[in-house]
């Protein structure tokens, strides 16, 4: 994701295409990608494999082909540097072409957080042991902030890394609800090396997952996102060399801040367009089912629905690119990316409703497909930070 900051002509050019995505429902880009996404990902059992809660790996190779996991990152550590708008508009094309929602989430959360954090903490030697390979789908990656007793209050992290006389570092702890917690490959693992210190003493190390003491927990069954790979991740007396640091000592807190933040800005890209697909969906059945000798589009309950679902699905998708813009502009985005996911997350809960009510008892059993957005749209309420947490952030943003 290129970073235009210091020359204003590029901000410029990256407002403007910001500005022609989001005022472009059926841009090029996001086209292009949603009907590839309908051709080439999903076309396995959903329902079976949610409820196997099966990972699509083989759709997961095909996205890295196509280059998407190598959007957020720039041409000097081999990403393809794609401005702002681009990436959007190519992920929201993916939620609306792809109906697996657990894979969406799944890309998408790990190219905003561990991504964005080795490009921009890590160095050469790093970029080419870790950055490389997730950007060509070739490893699986755990977030390792997240424990049992340490969700909302991201800072008092239990897990510790005792520094040792030869400058390696021993990590023990227990890292809980983590994406990918179940097959990763490398952990990013925030660690306090002094309890003392608070934040200021956690810092983040990239622990390979063959490394003694490392140990992978079981899938955890779920609500929704089934499809996403989801467990624990424990430290037993781990040994890492100083040079599994990322950053520098003592600056896991400022890491962890800088990506949450892009994290929660585009997080619900994918379900923006999911919800543009519900509202596909939901014309598609309002309009073909007959009821009472005509369509029940044609009752006003329903077509009021409909008019909600696609009321909602702006709403969100304005909020997300308006934190863009802030971004794009080098504006504080702290209010601009905690509204975008409240409104993101509320407009998903609230419309996979609706979409259920639309389609009857269709929007109940599972083999239609519907009643799955709901359980998916819940997550939202619990990743990147919480609702409540987000309202939180606005609040101190308006002085209350």
């Amino acid at each position: 994701m290129t970073d235009n900051h210091n020359d204003t002509t590029g901000i410029d050019a990256q407002l403007l295409a910001l500005a022609h995505a989001m005022t472009d429902l059926d841009h090029p880009v996001k086209v292009d990608m949603a009907t590839w996404a309908r051709e080439h990902l999903a076309q396995h059992d959903r329902v079976e494999a949610d409820h196997e809660s099966r990972f699509a790996e083989a759709d997961w190779q095909r996205l890295a082909d196509r280059g998407v996991m190598k959007m957020i990152n720039g041409v000097d550590v081999g990403g393809s540097g794609a401005d702002l708008a681009t990436m959007l508009l190519t992920l929201e094309g993916l939620g609306h072409g792809c109906r697996d929602n657990g894979l969406n989430y799944a890309l998408v959360s790990q190219m905003l957080s561990t991504q964005v954090a080795l490009e921009r903490f890590g160095t050469p030697d790093q970029h080419a042991q870790w950055l490389t390979p997730l950007m060509n789908g070739e490893l699986f990656v755990g977030f390792g902030m997240t424990e049992p007793g340490a969700g909302s209050d991201a800072y008092s992290i239990s897990t510790t890394a005792e520094p040792l006389p030869d400058g390696s570092y021993k990590i023990n702890g227990h890292k809980a609800y983590i994406t990918f917690g179940s097959r990763f490959d490398m952990a990013l693992v925030f660690a306090t090396t002094d309890p003392k210190l608070g934040r200021w003493g956690i810092t983040a190390f990239l622990v390979p997952g063959d490394t003694e003491g490392v140990e992978r927990g079981l899938n955890r069954a779920k609500m929704g996102m089934r499809t996403t790979p989801f467990g624990d991740m424990t430290f037993t007396n781990v040994i890492v060399p100083g040079s599994a640091v990322l950053g520098a000592p003592g600056s896991g807190a400022a890491i962890f801040n800088a990506v949450l933040e892009v994290e929660r800005s585009y997080v619900f890209i994918t379900q923006v367009g999911a919800m543009q697909r519900q509202l596909d969906d939901a014309i598609a059945f309002a309009t073909g089912r007959e009821q009472g000798g005509g369509p029940i589009s044609s009752h006003q309950a329903i077509a009021h629905r409909v008019v909600s679902l696609k009321e909602r699905h702006e709403t969100a998708r304005l909020f997300v690119y308006r934190a863009a813009m802030a971004s794009a502009a080098g504006n504080n985005v702290s209010m601009a990316s905690a509204l975008a996911k409240i409104a993101a997350c509320d407009a998903g809960i609230a419309s996979a409703i609706d979409a259920a009510s639309i389609h009857g008892a269709r929007g109940y059993v599972s083999e239609y497909e519907v009643e799955r957005d709901l359980r998916d749209a819940m997550g939202g309420l619990v990743y990147s930070g919480t609702s409540d947490i987000q309202r939180n952030i606005v609040a101190r943003q308006l002085g209350l």
